[in-house]
């Protein structure tokens, strides 16, 4: 009797043990569900708020680049630029300045009958980044109405000037169907006045969906033969930023 009561203590034991073990492991599953849960939902909270993002290269399965070139100031070099792409038959985009627009409608007009994409470079150049809510919506809004009137298109294409902006920016860009462009390289040829330097910048380490940043100054005029040469030997299309950018 005492040997049958000590086996059914101990069988009670085994079981005791077993179950512990077996809601421990329920516990256990329980918390590790709940960490995923709640990790995956904080994954996806955050990927949800990034969607939303500048694009600083294209589609990198294409041979495309763009030779992006942003207008806010100068119209001296615009026509050597405008054939010297019309001579290699290339479209690209143009991006424009509101001021720039209102100061030069003809040359806005002259480079949209050639045949190049039109991009929103925003009213006053202003600082994105660091700029009111209603700032960053009339910067890119007017221009966008501007330019409307003055050519009668409707742009998607957003340049934040100097490369700045801000959640806020791209929020509002979005809002109104616009996609924020920055760039892959920029040449600098605002403040770099050498041509070789430019061709350089442009040219190096070249690959599909490149976005080159440009603006119309003396020597990206007089490297632009030599950039569209190269670029061309190396087998890239060079094209328009929607065409750079497209899935």
């Amino acid at each position: 009797m005492k040997i049958c009561g000590f086996f059914n203590y101990k069988k009670k034991l085994n079981i005791k043990f077993f179950r512990n073990i077996f809601a421990n492991a329920i516990i256990a599953c329980m918390i590790i569900g709940l960490f995923v849960l709640t990790y995956s939902g904080e994954t996806l909270n955050a990927y949800s708020s990034n969607v939303n993002e500048a694009i600083y290269k294209g589609n990198t399965d294409t041979k495309n680049i763009s030779l992006m070139i942003n207008v806010y100031w100068g119209n001296e070099y615009l026509d050597t630029i405008l054939k010297t792409l019309e001579e290699n038959d290339i479209k690209t985009t143009f991006f424009i300045g509101g001021t720039w627009a209102e100061k030069y409608p003809e040359l806005l007009r002259k480079i949209y009958e050639y045949g190049h994409e039109i991009g929103n470079h925003g009213f006053n150049h202003k600082d994105h980044k660091n700029i009111t809510y209603d700032n960053n919506l009339n910067e890119i809004k007017n221009t966008h109405e501007l330019i409307k009137k003055l050519i009668n298109i409707d742009m998607n294409l957003f340049a934040p000037p100097s490369g700045s902006y801000s959640q806020t920016t791209l929020d509002i860009a979005n809002s109104l169907n616009y996609k924020t462009i920055m760039w892959t390289r920029d040449t600098i040829d605002w403040r770099d006045q050498d041509s070789e330097l430019i061709y350089s910048r442009a040219i190096k380490n070249a690959s599909g969906g490149d976005l080159i940043l440009m603006h119309p100054t003396e020597k990206t005029a007089e490297a632009l033969p030599k950039i569209i040469k190269e670029l061309k030997n190396q087998g890239f299309n060079l094209t328009t930023v929607s065409n750079c950018i497209e899935k």
